[in-house]
C-alpha cells in the first residue's frame, strides 16, 4: 500500500472540514497546511496511552538520507550484518507515463524495455551474463507517476550493481535493431495484458475517470505510438526527466550508507540538474475526476468485471489515511478461498452468504494531486443487479453507520499489512524510494501507527460523507452488461439523506 502524500491544493471549507483533523505527511507542508492537531494525535504521544503500544515499532534500522550536489538523494536502511548478506539497491525517478508529452504515450513503458539494451561499455549480452553470473537480479517498472531501477544482489556486489545502474541510465545507446524488435515485444506485451482483465478494467477506469487527461491513458500507450516511438522520443524523454532532483537512489540490507553515497556520488554524474519538480509539472496540468464510464459489452464472457470509482485522496493529503482504513473496512474477498461467512468485512459476508459475487476487492490509489477509491468485483451476469445494489448500500453506511468494533479491526488489518509488505530487502528499498518521491521523506512506522489510530468510527463517516455522498462515480464494466444499472443509478444510490 503506498504512503506517501502530496500538499493540500485548496482552502478549507465545509466539505473538507476532516482535513483540519489531520496533520500533513509530506516533509513539506505548504502554508494553509499548518493546522491544529487533533487532540486523538496528542493523546499517543502521552506517556499515560496504554491501549495503544507502538512502541515495538521503533526497532526498525534508522533510514538514512543524503543529498548530493546534483540533487540525487541517497536513502540507506542498513540491516546488521549478521542478520543479512543480500542487498537491494535501485533507482527511483519521478517520471511515468503521466508526465508524456502530446502524442507520445508509451514513451516510459517503452524507455524502461530499451535501457537493457546495451550501453557504450557493455552489449545487452554482457549486460545480462554479468548480472547473472554474480547470482543476481536486475528488473524495471514503470507506473503512471514513476519509474523505478533496481537491482538484488549479494553483500560483496553491490558496487558492480551501482556500476551497471548508473551505466545503464546514463550510456544507453538505443541502436535502431533494438527499438525494431522491442517494438514486437511490447506489441506481444499489450496482447498478453489484454488476456488480464483486471488489469483492462483498471485502464478503463481510469480513461473514466480523467478522460482527456494522461492520467487516464494507458502505461503501455497505444499501438500505433508503439510502432511510432523512435530514438529521438526517448531520449527527449530521459533528457526532460530523468533529472538529478527527480531522482532517489535507494538501498537496504546489507549496506553502509556512507559508502553507498561515495559510490553514488562518483558515478551517477552526468544527470541535469534542472530543478523542475514534478509537483510543479503536476500543477501545470491538475488531473480532474470526470466521473463517466467505460462499457464494453462481450456475451461471450462468463462473468462480468465491474469496478465502481469515487475521486479519492493525493498522496499527502491527510485524508489518505482514513481512505486506508476504509479500504481495509471494506476488504477483499474471493469465492475460491471458501472464507466469507465468517469475514469481518460487512460486504464479504452478504455477497458470500448471497452468494452475489465470485471476488471483490476494495482499492485507494493515491497520485500527486488527487486519487481513486471503490470497489472492484467479478459476478455472474443474472448477479449484477443484485451486487450493484449491495456495494452501493455498504458504500452509504460508511457514512452514517459505522461501529468502532470494525474500524478497530480494519486498522488492525491495515497494519499487519504494512508490515507484511515490507519483508525483505527489496521490499523496503522500494518502500523508501517511493516515499521519499512522494512526501520527500520515509515515515516511521511509530507515525504511520499513530496515525492509523487516530482513525475512529466517527473520522470513516466523515470521511465517507465527503468522498461519496452526492459525489460523481466512475464506472467501468466488462462483459454481459445487461443487468448491470445505468451509471445515473449508480450517482442516484448515494445522495444525502
Amino acid at each position: 500500500m503506498a504512503l506517501a502524500f502530496a500538499g493540500l491544493r485548496r482552502k478549507l471549507s465545509t466539505s473538507s472540514i476532516v482535513r483540519a483533523r489531520y496533520l500533513s505527511l509530506s516533509a513539506y507542508p505548504k502554508p494553509s497546511e499548518e493546522l491544529t492537531p487533533d487532540p486523538r494525535f496528542l493523546r499517543h504521544s502521552s506517556p499515560e496511552a496504554r491501549l495503544l503500544d507502538n512502541s515495538p515499532f521503533l526497532c526498525f534500522p534508522q533510514v538514512r538520507v543524503t543529498t548530493l550536489p546534483n540533487g540525487i538523494r541517497v536513502a540507506t536502511q542498513s540491516a546488521p550484518l549478521s542478520a543479512s548478506h543480500t542487498a537491494s539497491i535501485g533507482v527511483w525517478i519521478d517520471a511515468g507515463s503521466r508526465f508524456e508529452a502530446p502524442g507520445t504515450n508509451g514513451t516510459a513503458h517503452f524507455l524502461e524495455h530499451m535501457i537493457f539494451k546495451g550501453t557504450r561499455r557493455r552489449t545487452a549480452r554482457s549486460l545480462e551474463e554479468e548480472i547473472e553470473n554474480m547470482g543476481g537480479r536486475l528488473n524495471a517498472y514503470t507506473s503512471r507517476e514513476q519509474t523505478t531501477f533496481y537491482a538484488d544482489v549479494q553483500s560483496k556486489d553491490v558496487p558492480v550493481a551501482i556500476d551497471v545502474l548508473a551505466d545503464i541510465l546514463q550510456n544507453s545507446r538505443f541502436p535502431d535493431h533494438a527499438i525494431r524488435r522491442e517494438r514486437g515485444v511490447i506489441l506481444r506485451e499489450m496482447e498478453e495484458v489484454q488476456g488480464q482483465l483486471e488489469e483492462v478494467i483498471f485502464d478503463h477506469l481510469h480513461a473514466a475517470s480523467f478522460c482527456g487527461h494522461p492520467l487516464g491513458d494507458t502505461i503501455l500507450g497505444p499501438e500505433e505510438n508503439i510502432r511510432a516511438i523512435s530514438r529521438i522520443d526517448l531520449q527527449q524523454y530521459i533528457c526532460t526527466h530523468y533529472t538529478g532532483p527527480r531522482m532517489v537512489v535507494s538501498a537496504a540490507g546489507a549496506v553502509k550508507h556512507d559508502e553507498i553515497v561515495d559510490m553514488v556520488s562518483r558515478l551517477f554524474r552526468n544527470f541535469s540538474r534542472d530543478p523542475t519538480t514534478a509537483d510543479q509539472l503536476v500543477e501545470a496540468n491538475p488531473a480532474i475526476f470526470t466521473g463517466s464510464e467505460v462499457r464494453v459489452e462481450n456475451e461471450d464472457m462468463p462473468l462480468v468485471h465491474l469496478a465502481i470509482a469515487f475521486k479519492g485522496a493525493a498522496w499527502a493529503d491527510p485524508n489518505s489515511i482514513p481512505l486506508m482504513v476504509i479500504q481495509s473496512l471494506l476488504g477483499s474477498w474471493n469465492k475460491s478461498v471458501s472464507v466469507g461467512n465468517c469475514s469481518g468485512s460487512q460486504l464479504a459476508r452478504r455477497a458470500s452468504t448471497d452468494n452475489l459475487a465470485e471476488s471483490i476487492m476494495a482499492f485507494n490509489t493515491n497520485y500527486r494531486d488527487i486519487g481513486l477509491f471503490g470497489i472492484y468485483s467479478t459476478a455472474m451476469p443474472d448477479r449484477m443487479h443484485d451486487l450493484s445494489c449491495l456495494i452501493m448500500e455498504e458504500m452509504r453506511r460508511l457514512a452514517y453507520k459505522v461501529s468502532e468494533t470494525e474500524v478497530m479491526r480494519a486498522r488492525n488489518q491495515l497494519k499487519s499489512a504494512l508490515l507484511l509488505h515490507i519483508d525483505g530487502s527489496t521490499a523496503v528499498a522500494e518502500n523508501n524510494g517511493r516515499q521519499m518521491l512522494t512526501y520527500g521523506r520515509v515515515m516511521p512506522f511509530i507515525e504511520l501507527f499513530t496515525r492509523i489510530d487516530a482513525v475512529d468510527a466517527d473520522t470513516v463517516m466523515e470521511t465517507a460523507k465527503n468522498f461519496i455522498i452526492d459525489k460523481d462515480v466512475a464506472i467501468a464494466a466488462v462483459g454481459p452488461l445487461h443487468l448491470l444499472p445505468a451509471h445515473n443509478w449508480f450517482r442516484s444510490q448515494i445522495s444525502a439523506e
